[in-house]
């Protein structure tokens, strides 16, 4: 770990293992601005407009890879993130601390390790409700990739063909057009395409029970597996993998159960991140079936 300027930002703490690096910032976040290979461009998307900027009054999306919680909601969801965090480098892990939220009364926090010899990054995000009352909510891990990742996420595992109720669920938004070239409704696969000619939003989310889903671009693979915890309450209608795309990137998210927090209990939701090189961006089920289920399976 050292700490290095980075984007304008002059307090950022960068992870490196020789094989990939990593880039979170602590003038603002939590936030990990960038994640890639060593000397390739960041698989993040940054918004040149926004990078390097504090103290800002309203929301910043900044770009990179952040925790809100969930259901979304315009003043606790929007809570800004604009301030200095706490940050400490202890036993291979990097500690980012948010002070706690003023509208929210929820402290955020993630801890970050780097594998010393693989491509591979933990990320636990914790949510603590310091309230004097409950808090009902769940953990949400939006990574913002950069433009022209396509997004791959599977269809949740089949049950026996004779089944006479519904296994799984997919959610749409208001905005959601089912007939946008953008998307591809695979028999196995959901795919999803940043186009940054693109002039609406899109948004899906489904219960995505094999816990990992994916995004390819620049001739590199993103995978992230988290844990799907059968039988619990997923919000907006049951998912698990969100993503999200308009003309300036693509967000690749994963959601944690519905809890209810007491005062001073916490909540963890963890993502594992593996990278791959030399990865084609595959078009159809059957390049995901070649290329990208075979890397998957070397992911735990």
């Amino acid at each position: 770990m050292q700490k290095t300027a980075y984007a304008g930002w002059p307090n950022c703490l960068k992870l490196s293992n020789g094989e990939i690096d990593l880039v979170a910032t602590t003038d603002v976040g939590p936030r990990i601005i960038r994640l890639g290979f060593v000397g390739a461009p960041n698989l993040f998307k940054e918004y040149p407009d926004q990078v390097g900027r504090t103290g800002a009054q309203e929301w910043m999306i900044y770009g990179g890879h952040r925790l809100w919680h969930s259901p979304e909601d315009k003043v606790r969801t929007y809570s800004l993130d604009n301030s200095p965090i706490e940050a400490k480098y202890e036993g291979g892990t990097l500690y980012l601390n948010q002070p706690v939220e003023p509208d929210t009364g929820i402290l955020k926090q993630m801890e970050v390790t780097l594998d010393p010899n693989a491509a591979v990054v933990t990320v636990r995000h914790k949510l603590t409700n310091t309230n004097l009352w409950p808090v009902e909510l769940a953990a949400w891990a939006l990574t913002v990739m950069d433009v022209g990742t396509r997004a791959i996420i599977p269809h949740p595992t089949k049950a026996h063909p004779d089944l006479l109720l519904p296994n799984w669920t997919l959610t749409l938004w208001p905005y959601t057009n089912m007939m946008d070239p953008r998307v591809t409704w695979g028999e196995k696969y959901i795919m999803l395409q940043q186009n940054p000619q693109a002039t609406t939003k899109f948004k899906l989310g489904l219960s995505a029970n094999d816990g990992w889903c994916a995004a390819a671009n620049k001739g590199f693979l993103f995978v992230k597996r988290f844990r799907y915890q059968e039988g619990a309450t997923y919000p907006d209608w049951g998912c698990s993998v969100e993503t999200f795309t308009n003309n300036d990137m693509l967000e690749l998210e994963t959601v944690g159960p519905l809890k209810t927090l007491e005062h001073g209990q916490t909540l963890e939701h963890i993502e594992r991140w593996y990278l791959f090189r030399d990865v084609p961006t595959p078009k159809t089920e059957d390049d995901v079936d070649n290329t990208i289920i075979p890397l998957v399976s070397k992911t735990k």
